[in-house]
């Protein structure tokens, strides 16, 4: 293991919160969306990522975190009675995303932190690999 695998991690895990991060936006950006068929309206989503020790023995060296890709909430969707709605079917009912805004500002909370740990972990290594090497003057 070389001392610079240390940024090809820190930067896959912070490729992955800038997944997580969009993931979220993209959530939070149609949450409230609404549709007449319970098959068209937005439902939330999550990236799911490989773990790094299935990373690891999976393939030759140290990759870090890779995306498995986005899977759709199987969550019920909120339905509403609202026959008066532009969207409602012809029963009246009306078929609400299934975001749930606060969980989708948690998830972008830890993002945002995990990202920034990424940063400084990135900082402080670069700055000990530059001790490291005043160390030989």
């Amino acid at each position: 293991m070389s001392l610079f695998s240390v940024f090809d991690v820190a930067g896959s895990g912070m490729n992955a919160q800038s997944v997580r991060l969009n993931v979220t936006a993209s959530n939070l950006a149609n949450a409230g969306s609404t549709s007449g068929d319970p098959n068209k309206v937005y439902r939330a989503r999550q990236p799911v990522f490989a773990s790094f020790g299935e990373t690891l023995s999976n393939q030759t060296g140290i990759s870090g975190v890779r995306l498995e890709g986005v899977i759709e909430s199987d969550k019920p969707l909120n339905v509403m009675f609202q026959p008066d709605h532009p969207d409602a079917d012809e029963n009246g009912n009306v078929y609400v995303s299934n975001v749930n805004t606060v969980e989708e500002m948690v998830n972008m909370m830890s993002a945002s932190r995990s990202y920034q740990n990424g940063v400084e972990l990135i900082n402080t290594s670069k700055d000990l690999l530059l001790q490291t090497l005043s160390l030989g003057r």
